[in-house]
């Protein structure tokens, strides 16, 4: 591959990521430009660029399934009921209030994709928000940062945790004893930071509960159906892949929204049309794009170069190499969605540790099924937290943050970079520290 190439997919990745931060256009142009520059000027065909988005086919094909199901039962009224019961919940006081947001989300995104989940909660904050007269901004972004650490949790519970534990064979419980723990002391740094985080809301005081806008559920047994679709989709979410004809989460939350779109149809809920056409397409495109760019930094050989650095500087010091992979792949998971980007990373570490002599060449095989050797699993263990914790450091570091920025867009009220960047940044570098600081102690100490 031309050297040319090479530097206009690092150019052109960089200059999508300082558009989005400076807010010049909107993300979703930046990349749908940036992305059609490595077409036009050769980098890849179209054919090529198709191909790296139909990689990614499961991530997109899971945010429209869902994106569709949520939507097609906004007519039942639902997510405002719902929004009203958990301010009760809260006995209207916004500590609790953050509280109740935290432990709704931990446990749902310990066993669903974190962006499943915030595309299942993040409607029904807006309505909560307005009955308790706060921003309802603040609690999203509090929403995207608590689901992408509880992601870390257990093994299904982020889509970049998955890849790297699918990568090196871990099962569900070695995950459990080894890694669960360092996902909670995540979640923890966030419950210690709220009054710091959101000092408004962490003093608001809802005095008359009774005044609140009780909104009435519509067209309750057309939700009764409904509910049964998404419970059947979510149990799908879990257990579909070990089934005898195993069926993936992608197409679980398709299944989930032909039968949605049914169901509205035949009941005259609301219109296919009308359904579609809020779906939120800019998010699609956006993450279309990214897969792209991501592509492009792979074929002109960006990816595999750095490799051969992280050989020459890092050497066969494993805790040296695990700390610097944590804190490196954080920063850079916070400009880059951390499914791509663990995509990446994966087979350049493996070709690091093969480089190093530490490991057998035969785990670059697509097909390997072995373990690892014990001692340079920290490696892949940093990673993984670095890619996920990394992605609260800015509004396009994990898709979570996305799809919570595309809805708050629906509902009047962009999320800016700017502001995403005050709440993630502080949480992400102590998240980091303390994930350094748990990864030491559980493996080297």
């Amino acid at each position: 591959m031309d050297n040319w190439q090479a530097l206009l997919a690092i150019f052109t990745f960089v200059g999508v990521i300082i558009l989005v931060m400076t807010e010049w256009t909107h993300l979703t142009i930046a990349a749908f430009l940036g992305a059609l520059l490595l077409v036009f000027s050769n980098v890849m065909s179209l054919n090529e660029a198709i191909g790296y988005i139909g990689q990614s086919y499961t991530t997109l094909a899971l945010f429209f399934g869902v994106m569709v199901m949520v939507r097609a039962f906004e007519p039942t009224k639902i997510f405002e009921y719902l929004g009203t019961q958990m301010v009760i919940l809260a006995k209207g006081q916004g500590k609790r209030l953050l509280l109740v947001i935290v432990g709704i989300t931990t446990p749902i995104c310990a066993v669903l994709p974190n962006a499943t989940t915030v595309m299942l909660l993040a409607p029904l904050i807006p309505p909560m928000a307005q009955e308790v007269g706060i921003e309802f901004v603040p609690l999203l972004i509090l929403l995207v940062l608590v689901a992408n650490s509880a992601g870390l949790l257990t093994l299904v519970g982020d889509p970049a945790t998955y890849i790297v534990g699918d990568a090196i064979n871990i099962s569900f419980i070695d995950y459990l004893t080894r890694l669960s723990l360092g996902g909670a002391f995540a979640v923890l740094t966030i419950v210690l930071m709220l009054p710091f985080l959101f000092p408004q809301i962490w003093q608001t005081q809802l005095t008359n509960l009774n005044q609140l806008p009780q909104p009435q559920i519509n067209h309750p047994r057309i939700l009764a159906m409904g509910l049964v679709i998404v419970l059947t989709v979510l149990t799908l979410f879990v257990v579909g892949e070990f089934m005898p004809i195993p069926i993936s989460p992608a197409a679980a939350a398709l299944m989930g929204a032909a039968l949605a779109l049914l169901l509205a149809h035949q009941s005259k809920l609301d219109t296919v049309n009308h359904i579609l056409r809020d779906v939120d397409w800019s998010t699609l495109l956006f993450f279309m794009c990214i897969f792209v760019l991501i592509g492009g930094l792979e074929k002109t050989g960006v990816i595999a170069s750095l490799a051969e650095v992280l050989a020459i500087l890092l050497g066969q010091n494993i805790l040296l190499g695990s700390l610097v992979l944590l804190f490196f792949v954080g920063l850079i998971s916070s400009v880059v969605p951390n499914i791509p980007l663990v995509v990446a990373m994966v087979p350049l570490l493996k070709q690091y540790v093969v480089n190093i002599g530490l490991a057998s060449p035969a785990i670059l095989e697509s097909g390997f099924e072995g373990q690892l050797p014990p001692l340079i699993l920290p490696l892949f263990y940093a990673m993984m937290y670095g890619a996920t914790l990394g992605g609260n450091g800015t509004l396009v570091g994990a898709s979570a943050n996305i799809v919570a920025a595309g809805i708050s867009e629906l509902h009047g009220q962009p999320i800016s970079f700017k502001l995403f960047l005050r709440y993630g940044l502080p949480v992400m570098f102590l998240q980091l520290l303390s994930a350094a600081i748990y990864v030491t102690a559980r493996f080297f100490l």
